[in-house]
Parts: structure tokens; sequence; C-alpha cells
């Protein structure tokens, strides 16, 4: 039994240890708070930015990254969203506008060519600008939660485009991890890891710009590098940058989502972000929220995102305790609900419900067939009134299905086009035809002509003949041979 003057010792030392093991063990939920400060530095979070401490995000993703999918992944629990890559280019020059009709912040510019059914207006004329939607946000649902991630390849670029949107988001995220070509060709996504002063450079001047200006804070999404040494060097140029996060796909470039994720780099990582005081997250192959609490406490990172799972079923958000997964109708008919009061496109709903119906449900091929929300309602059988009322005015404010007008104009003026295509085939051909039969005459002239020619020059020659032979007299009479007897 200790003594008396050992207790006090003893108690602060349980204490400590006790705190220790609670701070290490606390889960990743969705009200978990971020860990009480420790003696590792921080980086100062800016006053209207958000710590990517102890949070479970929704991983920036094309197509799956639009703002049904965001306000599905917030309703089943994730603490913050990152919205899909958006290119500096397309960004610059927009304009913000709040529709009407849905109250969502949308970022607007005219298309790049005369007409496209996908930028058509209401009543589908032909040459519409109508501008198209570039990004789309939800300014109450998504307040405090949204991270806009930017593709770029230029500082200067980088600060412009952001400052188009930063009042409107909780934080920039740089893109330095996308392998696709139209991100690597650009010299954004994963070409960056290759020139890191690039990176940096562009990271410190949003980190220079941006917080002070806006208020939020700038971070950085990277793969990993062929070896250790490598990924470190780059992780330690970084976080010396301003940025008040970093997350760590565990893949390096040429790698693919079937492929396993390798996280033998992730605790060094970990470390060279939390002695800058940087938060760290860990993405790939995290499917659920409890085993990002799981792999929080293995790794000690900061925090996890999700990327496939979520897109199959945001649910995925959602711990055991409180649910887990839901089953894949209930979550594609709020998926459904969503998309029509923001107005989603049609397209990429489809390509959402594909995702997370699978693939032998009878529902399965008649979304594939539907070309309106009142025939994805009908096909998910949502025999709720207001969805049905929903969805038909969805459609008229889209002109899908009974509101669908033709696009007549653009039919006339492909009718014009052919018949013009075939006027001018049929004066090609009267053409050729003409040279065809100009060069048949010559060829019948130019034969006559040397017809002629030949029966001259016989009759010069006959002639010629018979004068020869009236100057030279008749001709001798010779003996006739002799007959061998």
């Amino acid at each position: 039994m200790a003594s008396m003057a050992e207790t006090p010792a003893i108690a602060a030392t349980a204490a400590t240890a006790a705190t220790k093991e609670a701070t290490e063990s606390t889960p990743l939920t969705a009200t978990t708070p971020p860990r009480a400060a420790t003696s590792t530095p921080r980086v100062p979070i800016p006053p209207r930015g958000v710590d990517y401490r102890g949070k479970l995000v929704l991983a920036p993703m094309v197509r799956s990254g639009e703002l049904p999918s965001r306000l599905l992944a917030l309703h089943y629990g994730a603490d913050l969203v990152w919205g899909p890559e958006t290119v500096d280019h397309s960004l610059i020059g927009a304009t913000r506008r709040i529709n009407p009709r849905t109250g969502m912040i949308e970022y607007t510019r005219q298309p790049s060519h005369a007409y496209s059914p996908a930028h058509a207006n209401a009543n589908n004329e032909a040459g519409s600008t109508t501008e198209s939607v570039i990004y789309r946000l939800d300014p109450v649902r998504e307040k405090g939660k949204l991270v806009f991630q930017l593709g770029t390849s230029d500082a200067g670029r980088a600060v412009a485009a952001a400052r188009v949107v930063a009042a409107d988001v909780a934080g920039i995220d740089v893109n330095a991890g996308c392998p696709k070509p139209f991100s690597v060709l650009g010299g954004m996504g994963a070409a960056l890891l290759r020139e890191p002063d690039k990176l940096a450079g562009i990271l410190e001047a949003l980190a220079r710009e941006i917080p002070p200006e806006f208020g939020i804070g700038v971070s950085v999404k990277i793969r990993l590098l062929e070896t250790a040494p490598e990924t470190e060097a780059l992780v330690r140029r970084l976080v010396r940058t301003g940025i008040t996060g970093l997350t760590v796909h565990c893949r390096t470039t040429p790698m693919r989502p079937r492929e396993r994720a390798i996280r033998g780099q992730l605790r060094m990582v970990r470390q060279v972000c939390h002695e800058a005081g940087v938060a760290c997250l860990m993405n790939g192959d995290v499917e659920s929220r409890d085993q990002a609490d799981e792999l929080v406490r293995e790794f000690g990172v900061d925090g996890a995102m999700i990327a496939t799972a979520a897109e199959k079923n945001p649910s995925c958000f959602r711990s055991r305790v409180d649910g887990g997964l839901a089953g894949w109708l209930e979550v594609a008919q709020r998926y459904l609900r969503f998309a029509m009061e923001v107005e989603n496109r049609i397209a990429n709903t489809k390509y959402l419900l594909a995702q997370m119906i699978p693939g032998k449900a009878s529902a399965y091929k008649e979304v594939q067939r539907c070309r309106s929300y009142t025939e994805f309602a009908q096909a998910l059988g949502c025999d709720d009134g207001g969805m049905r009322q929903l969805a038909r005015e969805t459609d008229r404010m889209l002109s899908l299905g009974e509101f669908e007008v033709k696009r007549a104009p653009k039919q006339k003026n492909k009718n014009n086009n052919i018949n013009n295509n075939n006027n001018n085939n049929n004066n090609n051909n009267q053409k050729g035809q003409q040279q065809q039969g100009g060069q048949h005459e010559s060829k019948k002239r130019k034969r006559e002509e040397e017809k002629e020619a030949e029966q001259i020059e016989g009759a010069k020659t006959r002639d010629e003949s018979a004068k020869r032979a009236e100057v030279a007299g008749p001709a001798p009479v010779t003996a006739p041979a002799a007959v061998a007897v």
C-alpha cells in the first residue's frame, strides 16, 4: 500500500494518464469538439474559418461533390463538406447571384459557345445566352461547413479566383493530388507535387491575402510521393506556408481507387504537421465513421475524409450508435428531394442515383430510362404527394418531361443546312457532269480531226505516187519464172 506522501504524486500521474487516455480514445463522433490544447503548437484559426481537428468530412469529388450530395452528407452527420474541384479560369469573371426560387447562391458565366442544349433557356431557344452555373451552394445549411477546393497552377489566378467565393465559404483548399489528365495536363492537381516551389508559392499567396481579407483559412490536399523522404520534404515545405490544414491521400499519383491505400507514411506526415501546428486529415479507404474513429486512434491524425463510400451511401457518416447505414431506398429518396430543392441538373441526379441504387434492383433500370424528375419520383416509389408536386414543379422550371419544348429553331437550321448541302451537292454534280460532257466532246472532236488529217495525208500520198508513175513511164514486162519439172 502506498504511503500518504506518495499519494498526491500517484494521483497526479494517474490523472495525467487518464486525461491522455481519454483524449487519445475520444471517438470522432459528430458532436466531438476539437481536442483540448496541449504542448503541441497550433496555427491560429481565422475568425470565420474552421478547425479540421476532430472532423469527419466529405471528400472533393467531381459529380459526386455537387450541392445535393453535400447536403445529404451533412444530413447524415458529416462535419464538413468539400465541393468539387473548380478551376480558377472558370471562376474568374463569374457572376454571383441568388436564385429567387431556391434561395441558393449560384456562380454563373456565359457559355463559351453559341448553342448548347445544356445551356438552353427555359424556352429551349437556339443560340440562347442563358448563363451556365459553375458552382452552387446553400448559404443556410452549408454555412460554416463548406470548403471550396480550387484547381490552379498560378498564384495570381489562385488569389483572384479565391476572392470570388471566399465570402460564401468556410475555407479554401488547393487541389494538389488529382491524377486526372484534365487537371495534370493543365499543371494543376498532382502535377504540383513535382513542383513544390510553385505549390508553396500558391499557398503562400493565398495565406497572405485571403485570411486577413475574408477571415477564413487555407489548406491543401496532396498525395504520397514514391518514397518517405520525398514526402517528408514536401510536407515540411508546405506546412511553413501559412496553411491551417493538410489532407494526405494515402496513395501515390499512379495508383487508382481499386488499389488499397498505403499508410506506411501516415505517422510521419502527421508528425511533421503537428510539429508545425497544422491539422492533418487522412484520406483513402475510409468507409465509415466508426472505422474513422479507429484509424484516428491508430495513426494519431486529427480527422478523416470519406470519398467512394460516401458516393454510394452517404449515411456512412452516421455511427452505428446513431443508426449506421441506411437502406438504399431511403438514401435515394432523400437525395432526390435535395436535388429537386436546389434544381440540380438532371444528368448529375441520374448519375448519383445510379451509384446509390444496387444494380440488381428493379429501380436501377427504371431510373436509367427516366428523363424527368416526375419519372424519378415514380421509379423510386415516392407516394408522398408533396414529392410528386415538387417533382412536377422542378420539371416545369427545368423544362423537363411534359414541359420539354422541342428545339424547333435548331431543327430548322439543321434542315436548312441539309438543304443547302444537298443544293451544293447537286450543283457540284451538275458541274461535274458538265465538265465530264465537255471532256467527252473534246475527245470526240480530237478523234475526228485526227481522222480527217489522216485522210488528207493519205490523199496527198496517193497523188504523189501517181505523179511519180507518170514521169517514169510504163513499167517493163518481165518473163515468167521457170517452173521446176
